[in-house]
């Protein structure tokens, strides 16, 4: 009896630790996305997109003096047009999904809860008139590709020649300060006349959705892929509001 004893205490400890360290394993899952500085390799399988429609509320953000289209709006319309595109392939998360305002900082706060996302907020852009195009601003290592694709893809949608400045690194409040990788999106600029009448467009805005959308999706499966060689890490303070502005 004492044998068989010494022989199956052994076994059961073994299988009882190996069930505690299989319950430890799950609870603490590492994210492959949340990263302080994000000093490392671009987001890839990621399993949640947090997209964020620009202004809202009492922040009109940019109005077209062509259209007299709020920016506030098109970027709600896009963002959902956004969700339905990733619809089934990811799961998505919409920080406002109405006419509300909410302040810069309760955005990151609300992209934080995630252990597993990326961050894509959605804008459209003003200045002088003879400009056009988007652009993508990106602040984290971690982010630069996902920016240089999505800039990739709409620049494809944009019809005609454009003066943007293309893909820059800004430090701001929703691509600094956020701890997952994040990007955001202006999707052409309400001040240019002749682009203004197109975003004013449904189906345009369609398109513009559909090119976002792809881009995260290969993000997603492809990471960096062969888009570096990646920006050098900048070691610089969180975006506040009394930064000063361009």
């Amino acid at each position: 009896m004492f044998r068989l004893l010494r022989l199956l205490i052994p076994a059961l400890l073994g299988l009882l630790f190996a069930g505690c360290a299989g319950t430890r394993s799950s609870a603490t899952k590492a994210s492959t996305t949340r990263d302080e500085w994000g000093h490392r390799a671009g987001a890839r399988g990621f399993s949640t997109v947090i997209i964020d429609a620009g202004h809202g509320g009492r922040d009109s953000g940019a109005r077209s003096r062509t259209t007299g289209q709020a920016e506030k709006d098109l970027a709600l319309d896009v963002a959902k047009r956004v969700r339905g595109e990733l619809s089934g392939s990811v799961k998505c998360v919409l920080t406002r999904s109405s006419d509300t305002f909410i302040e810069l900082d309760d955005r990151v706060r609300a992209a934080n809860r995630y252990n597993d996302a990326i961050l894509v907020s959605i804008h459209f852009n003003s200045g002088r008139s003879r400009i056009a195009g988007p652009e993508v601003y990106y602040w984290r290592v971690d982010s630069y590709t996902m920016g240089k694709r999505i800039l990739s893809a709409l620049s494809q949608v944009t019809p005609y020649g454009h003066s943007s400045r293309g893909l820059v690194r800004r430090r701001l409040r929703l691509t600094r300060n956020p701890d997952l990788a994040c990007v955001l999106v202006e999707c052409g600029y309400l001040s240019n006349p002749r682009e203004a009448a197109l975003i004013a467009r449904a189906d345009y805005r369609a398109r513009l959705a559909r090119a976002i959308a792809a881009a995260i999706l290969r993000q997603r499966a492809e990471g960096d892929g062969r888009l570096g060689p990646l920006p050098r890490p900048l070691f610089e303070p969180p975006s506040r509001s009394s930064d000063p502005r361009e």
